[in-house]
């Protein structure tokens, strides 16, 4: 019977050491961040030593902002995932920045330095009480000569002057150090903002049958973060194909600084819903308009004859110097720029920018003008074959022969072949658009009136080498039929009549000068 029960105390304690379930602190660094333009997404890996039975492994000090949807948890060895669970402690701050904790530093540097001056005061006012007191003593029990009372008084002045002089310098002192404290104080108080941000922290349950070592990776998505694209566009000579830097301007503001890890630029939008959208019926049907309150009557069954379309529409779901070596990974519907160098990104918000990639493209400079609108020629970069660029639409800089000539927007949200970069205006192409007063007038021919304008288009090439240039203006659409507007004379350009735009493709020689004629009529009734 003792023998059956020892056993049994040993079969319960075999049991308790496999149901026991522990809980355990892990660290897991991060080791690679993909920036999306709206937030991005933070991998961790972690070993971790596990004991038989069930554990708690509670990865903490993470970043407030995280999406609980996004999270996920992979393990590898002999184990199983039972759950994992998310929240922010609130008990738990973010452990501060590393220039926090500088300036934490220098506030403790400086609180000793005022302890010390106080401590200094606190001698100074004992020893001006001591020779108080011992004034009033040998002043009242002692007889002194007027030689020995002036050696007295001389001795107890000096010192107490020393006293009295060395506790106001020691008080500025204080003074100035609460007031850099204070600046200081007021440091951390705009970083840290008015209340110190939760710790985020993940919890994984995992089961075991023996002690073993398992890796695991954290996978979750944080808002507060994301990168844009900017551009340098270059040109030294319009003989030469045309430069492109592609920047990444990007920021975090989660709550933990990104210390040493591996970065990449996606342009996927994770927050979007990947699911296809569905058409609902489109119901059309007469509007009866709502009864009066007023009528006593009955109320009116008149309809409209006009009918209104009611369209039940299903919204999508809306879910929460030499460059450093890039590598570019062009997927079915994203592109992934991976920086080979380890960056350190603080937690501040500041934008910090990273060259992605540099291109050079082949391109057809032409120069556009609108002499109507301004008297200045446009130089212009027209890629083809933009699309195998993998560009985004941005702010672009420009800068020609050397010069930083202005800012543009490079759009490409365009359904051409072909993307057109403005690379701004060129002052050794001069343009002038004069009315010909000689071949400007008003006719009145039975019941019409007849207006002809008539305009010289001048153009002046005072460059070292042929451009070629393309000139547009217009002539007015009539939106009336009793108005008729005729081109009479167009120099040869391209004429769209609906549009009513004109166009010359013209090629200048170096110090040429070329003069174009626009005339057109416009012709109405006299009596409209």
């Amino acid at each position: 019977m003792k023998k059956v029960f020892v056993i049994s105390i040993f079969i319960i304690l075999a049991i308790l050491n496999l149901t026991a379930q522990t809980e355990k602190e892990i660290k897991a660094e991060i080791k690679h961040v993909t920036v999306f333009p709206d937030r991005a997404q933070i991998d961790h890996e972690s070993y971790v030593s596990l004991l038989p039975g069930k554990t708690i492994l509670k990865l903490s000090g993470l970043s407030p902002y995280i999406d609980p949807q996004s999270i996920q948890v992979k393990g590898f060895g002999e184990f199983t995932i039972l759950s994992v669970n998310h929240q922010n402690n609130y008990l738990q701050n973010l452990e501060d920045a590393p220039e926090v904790k500088n300036i934490r530093s220098q506030i403790e540097a400086l609180q000793i330095k005022v302890e010390d001056e106080k401590a200094a005061i606190n001698i100074l006012k004992e020893k001006e009480a001591f020779l108080v007191a011992n004034r009033a003593i040998l002043v009242k029990e002692t007889t002194f000569t007027l030689e020995q009372l002036k050696s007295v008084m001389e001795l107890y002045t000096n010192n107490m002057d020393q006293v009295t002089m060395t506790t106001l310098k020691k008080g500025r002192l204080i003074k100035d150090y609460e007031k850099q404290i204070s600046a200081l104080q007021q440091q951390i108080s705009d970083k840290l903002g008015k209340q110190q941000l939760p710790s985020g922290e993940i919890s994984v349950t995992v089961t075991s049958e023996k002690q073993l070592s398992g890796k695991f990776s954290f996978s979750y998505v944080v808002t507060n973060a994301g990168w844009y694209p900017s551009y340098d566009i270059r040109v030294d000579d319009i003989k030469n194909p045309v430069t492109i830097f592609y920047k990444a301007n990007f920021f975090q503001n989660s709550g933990v600084a990104w210390e040493d890890v591996k970065l990449s630029f996606s342009n996927a939008t994770p927050w979007v819903a990947g699911d296809l959208p569905a058409l609902y019926p489109w119901f059309i049907d007469y509007y009866y308009p709502a009864p009066s309150l007023q009528r006593s009557k009955g109320i009116s069954n008149n309809r409209s004859d006009a009918p209104v379309m009611v369209e039940m529409a299903a919204m999508a779901k809306v879910m929460e110097a030499a460059p450093v070596s890039v590598e570019k990974q062009v997927g079915a519907t994203t592109i992934t720029f991976d920086i080979a160098v380890p960056c350190s990104i603080p937690s501040d918000g500041k934008i910090q920018t990273a060259e992605i990639q540099r291109l050079t493209a082949p391109s057809e400079y032409k120069y556009v003008t609108l002499p109507k609108l301004s008297p200045l020629a446009y130089l212009t970069a027209n890629i083809t074959d933009w699309a195998k660029l993998s560009l985004q639409s941005g702010e672009a800089t420009l800068y020609f022969e050397n010069s930083f000539v202005g800012k543009s927007y490079l759009n490409v949200n365009q359904l051409t072949d072909t993307l057109t970069i403005s690379l701004g205006t060129d002052n050794s192409i001069l343009v002038k658009r004069e009315k010909r007063k000689d071949f400007t007038s008003k006719k009145v021919i039975a019941t019409n009136k007849t207006e002809t304008y008539s305009f010289l288009l001048t153009i002046r090439n005072n460059k070292s080498n042929p451009v070629k240039i393309t000139l547009n203006d217009q002539l007015p659409v009539s939106s009336n039929s009793g108005i008729t507007v005729e081109p009479i004379e167009l120099s040869g350009a391209g004429y769209n009549p609906q549009s009513g735009y004109v166009k010359w493709d013209l090629e200048i020689n170096q110090q040429e000068t070329k003069q174009i004629i626009l005339t057109y009529s416009v012709k109405y009734p006299k009596d409209p």
